[in-house]
């Protein structure tokens, strides 16, 4: 996981802006180690929490602390279960007037090539007077020899620090502590998403991850899946001209299968060919032709007007001569919303930029048929929202300096909860309705990986029923912390640096999220219905059973064969 940068104020877990980052070169000092002399290893403490071969804490106690000398010092070795850590202090700061704390790997000139670990740490500045107010900061970082030690610059000011009535010193005694956890090392070959999360994920053709990001998004809305799996479809239809029959099967599948998912019939039902499969197309295009494709199809269906109801949303386009009394008004239906990123904060941001009002003046007045050219303002202003909010972030922009398409990675946020019913509901027409709680809920964050001419994608979903957010990169499923999937893809810079203390530059994060998909708290009850096996027809049940019953029978024949031992 790659941490905010250090001048990210995001960053700030307590008041004082620590930064996160190695720190900067400093002369050597005395109290290092000398390359082979051998490490006393002090045993740290079991958490107590059930897994102590992985997590664990150790005190530092360091006498004589404003007597110190040293520009940087390290405590003694101590192991977090089976690992070497020890805590990185800079009495004086790392070049600012703070103290500065890392956790460094203890051994990492001696560790394998190629090893890395990720861990959870917290670094603790203890008031030895009153402890409520000890400074706790904690961090997730990937440690590899690039990328050995990890902390926070900014800690404590050195004046709070001496300040004799502070309670931070006692007797001239500093007491810091670190409590790590390991996360455990997986073995990819091996792992079975159905068993480590309960969810499936969809094989890739080529270049289609993007696709199959949506598909995975579409069906954790559970109202949407269960509307899809009522589509009429019969016995003679192949899947690969029918794009519901080929929907229904995939959606079965990622629900009651234990593999991986293959997403050929859907492709061919597009009527795409092996070289589109291999040809990355936009997110946001292809979601937009499939809920057009399924809304044909649903006429005149028990489920006609399902993607109206969940993702159709009203705006009003409006012009209001100033001086004169003049209004026009034009209402649109969405299905999707294209949000401004550059320039934008956050996303309540650039909801303001989306319905910013233009002066229509001088040259660029409103002609209007009433009253002739007129000053006006220009503007849009929502009428509803839909169930099911799709936000489509515009990271991909012309560039008038460049004279070409751009990709923008600058730091964009958002957040779980989305209210858009602050400011006075300045979102909204005065024809809104006003007992409509506009308060979403973010399900969805699916991402780019990558730059203008191609990359990755992938999405991070949090099913409605659960708060726990899971990563779906095509056939892999794994479990991910709130903090990965949201505060990780808001884009931003990243710090690069060569093995050892010293930052050298930082870069454009190039994975960051491109759609959201938010879903109106009121609604979850209504949405987040049973799609069972009960709500597909009886004919792609039963075609479905035998294909699993087929699948298990060659998956025996190829068991190896035992001799008999009776």
């Amino acid at each position: 996981m790659t941490l905010a940068p250090t001048t990210d104020p995001a960053a700030e877990i307590i008041t004082g802006g620590p930064e996160y980052g190695p720190p900067a070169p400093t002369a050597p000092v005395a109290s290092e180690l000398v390359e082979g002399e051998e490490m006393e290893v002090d045993k740290a403490e079991g958490t107590g929490d059930g897994d102590d071969a992985l997590q664990g804490e150790y005190t530092w106690c360091i006498d004589g602390f404003t007597k110190l000398k040293q520009a940087k010092l390290y405590s003694p070795v101590f192991q977090s279960g089976q690992y070497n850590w020890r805590i990185l202090l800079f009495p004086g700061g790392n070049n600012v007037h703070q103290l500065s704390v890392y956790l460094d790997v203890a051994d990492s000139a001696t560790l394998p090539q190629g090893w890395s670990r990720q861990a959870h740490f917290t670094l603790t500045v203890h008031n030895q007077k009153d402890q409520s107010r000890n400074v706790v900061k904690d961090a997730d970082h990937h440690f590899t020899i690039r990328a050995c030690d990890w902390g926070f610059r900014e800690f404590v000011t050195l004046q709070e620090l001496r300040d004799a009535n502070s309670g931070f010193l006692l007797d001239d005694k500093l007491m810091v502590s670190a409590r790590v956890r390991v996360e455990p090392q997986v073995n990819w070959w091996n792992w079975d998403s159905k068993k480590e999360t309960g969810y499936v994920g969809l094989k890739n053709q080529g270049a289609t991850c993007y696709m199959n990001s949506l598909l995975q998004s579409l069906t954790h809305i559970p109202y949407f899946r269960k509307a899809v799996y009522h589509m009429p479809t019969t016995d003679n239809e192949d899947a690969e001209k029918s794009i519901p029959l080929a929907l229904q099967r995939i959606f079965y599948k990622l629900q009651y299968g234990d593999t991986s998912v293959s997403t050929k019939q859907l492709t061919k039902s597009f009527g795409w060919d092996t070289y589109d499969t291999f040809m990355q197309h936009d997110v946001q295009e292809l979601n937009r032709v499939l809920i057009d494709k399924l809304e044909e199809k649903m006429k005149g269906t028990i489920v006609q007007g399902t993607m109206a109801h969940l993702f159709r949303g009203t705006y009003t386009n409006y012009v209001k001569c100033i001086n004169v009394s003049d209004v026009s008004l034009r209402d649109e239906v969405f299905y999707d919303l294209q949000m401004p990123v550059k320039g934008c904060k956050d996303l309540y941001a650039s909801f303001e930029e989306y319905v910013k009002e233009e002066t229509l003046d001088g040259d660029n007045q409103y002609h209007s048929e009433r009253f002739g050219k007129q000053d006006a303002k220009k503007g849009v202003a929502f009428k509803n929202l839909p169930p099911v909010l799709e936000l489509h972030l515009r990271r991909f922009e012309y560039d008038f300096n460049t004279d070409a398409m751009a990709k923008i990675n600058e730091r964009f946020e958002f957040p779980t909860t989305l209210d858009l019913d602050r400011y006075d509901r300045k979102f909204f027409t005065q024809e809104a309705d006003p007992t409509v709680v506009n308060k979403y809920r973010l399900q969805s964050v699916l991402v780019h990986s990558g730059g203008l001419n191609g990359g990755h994608y992938y999405a991070f979903i949090r099913p409605l029923a659960s708060e726990q957010w899971y990563r779906f990169d095509d056939e892999r499923v794994t479990k991910v912390k709130e903090k990965e999937a949201v505060e990780g893809q808001f884009g931003g810079t990243d710090h690069q640096q060569h093995p050892g203390h010293t930052p050298q530059w930082k870069m454009p994060k190039i994975s960051n999220a491109y759609m959201l998909v938010y879903v109106r708290e009121s609604a979850i009850p209504e949405i987040n219905v049973d799609a069972s096996a009960e709500d597909i027809s009886p004919h792609l049940r039963r075609t479905l059973e035998k294909e699993q019953e087929e699948k298990m029978r060659k998956k025996k024949e190829r068991l190896p064969a035992h001799p008999y031992t009776g």
